[in-house]
């Protein structure tokens, strides 16, 4: 057998490895409101934290801003106008090292109806 074939496997060996000990899970919340959004992710890592995985988080990400500008009335009055915007709130939460307890607890979960939850492995 070759040193190349060798290298190649332990390589391959090391970074199986590597990667089932820095397994992660990445969760990004999205919602309107933030009070609906902080309890979510209260849960999730009280979740996380009976599962004994290591949490980082929640991490604040930047609100998003939209904002529409409106006339007040359709036909006349061009200098009338209203302004509205629209706040999308976010937080980033990172589970390191994630047991298959903590898959199971985390579907089981129930979160309120106005929160976009993202998970990525």
């Amino acid at each position: 057998m070759s040193t190349t074939t060798k290298k190649t496997k332990e390589k391959a060996s090391a970074a199986k490895s590597s990667a089932a000990a820095g397994a992660r899970v990445r969760i990004k919340l999205q919602s309107y409101d933030v009070r609906l959004l902080d309890q979510s992710s209260e849960k999730i890592v009280d979740v996380a934290r009976n599962a004994k995985a290591r949490v980082v988080g929640p991490v604040y990400l930047p609100t998003r801003r939209r904002l529409f500008c409106v006339l007040r009335s359709p036909h006349v009055n061009k200098k009338s106008r209203e302004h509205f915007q629209l706040l999308t709130h976010k937080r980033l939460i990172e589970v390191h090292n994630p047991g298959p307890e903590f898959a199971a607890l985390l579907s089981k979960l129930d979160l309120p109806a106005g929160v976009d939850i993202q998970v990525r492995l």
